[in-house]
């Protein structure tokens, strides 16, 4: 069936471009296999929605990468002011989508609900699954894929994520850190996680219970990705410093966007033979999103 065939477009990342790995793969699938998976999709989230954890802000309606943001400074800055000790992990699956279980991903959505027609409707899709790879217009032969989620389907991320809700459950333990009348053991953006504990010991604890769980869902954690907290650090593209401030991105930030206004002066705005409207388009698909107001975007 041309549904179970998908097109794979090597979308090259950073690095080396001799190297494989610095390379993402997408998945182009045929317009109706879309369209069909999509409804699925509506199905299914109706099912795990209320299910999944709050924790999780990776692909689910009304949220976003900006509550996160916010959580992980109010944290930080409410440890500074009040010296309690927080200490946290930043951790990374390595090739996430493509390396979960579709056996596993089976019974992780009968535990959480998905049986019957609708199961059975979503395995369909991975039954006697093909790829082929396209690059500069050539295609390879297709060569059947028996693990991992498609990487551009509609469906893939609310399976990922019910997928990786399990996990998280089941490395639960009774650490964390206070914020806002609530206890907090992690965050979740989809593959990024931060675990969050009181103590070290404690986050030595969490970390070696989620490794646990995900070695036995047949995940892998990115040891090159993954980190412990430092002076300054990253999380979703946004630089914080322990004490949860924001003034070295914001600064960061706005110099990226004079140097975008400048190039825009020299390169768009001095041309006479645009009009306003094309202007205006190219102003807000690229200064627009390197100002520091697009820091709030990751909704």
């Amino acid at each position: 069936m041309v549904w179970q065939t998908g097109v794979v477009v090597p979308i090259f990342k950073r690095g080396d471009q001799r190297v494989c790995s610095n390379y993402r793969g997408i998945t182009l699938l045929s317009l109706p296999g879309k369209v069909y998976a999509r409804v699925l999709e509506k199905r299914i989230r109706l099912i795990v929605e209320p299910l999944i954890e709050e924790e999780q802000c990776g692909f689910r309606p009304g949220r976003g990468t900006t509550d996160h943001l916010f959580t992980l400074a109010g944290v930080l800055e409410g440890s500074w002011e009040f010296a309690q000790p927080v200490h946290m992990c930043f951790v990374d699956l390595e090739k996430a989508y493509d390396r979960v279980p579709r056996s596993t991903l089976w019974g992780v959505l009968r535990e959480y609900g998905v049986e019957g027609p609708l199961i059975r409707a979503i395995q369909s899709l991975y039954q006697r699954s093909r790829s082929l790879v396209r690059i500069a217009g050539c295609k390879s032969d297709s060569f059947p894929v028996r693990v991992g989620l498609h990487q551009g389907c509609p469906l893939s991320p609310v399976l990922f994520i019910t997928f990786m809700d399990r996990i998280s459950r089941r490395s639960r333990g009774v650490e964390g850190v206070e914020f806002g009348g609530r206890k907090i053991l992690s965050l979740l953006f989809a593959d990024d996680v931060v675990l969050l504990a009181p103590l070290s010991r404690d986050l030595q604890q969490m970390l070696g219970r989620f490794a646990t769980e995900c070695e036995a869902a047949g995940m892998r954690i990115s040891t090159s990705k993954s980190k412990s907290m430092v002076e300054e650090f990253k999380y979703l593209r946004i630089l914080f410093t322990s004490e949860g401030r924001m003034e070295r991105e914001i600064d960061r930030r706005i110099g990226a966007a004079s140097a975008v206004m400048h190039a825009l002066n020299r390169s768009v705005v001095v041309k006479k033979e645009l009009s306003r409207k094309p202007k205006l388009s190219i102003y807000r698909s690229i200064y627009a999103q390197s100002s520091p107001m697009a820091i709030n975007a990751g909704r």
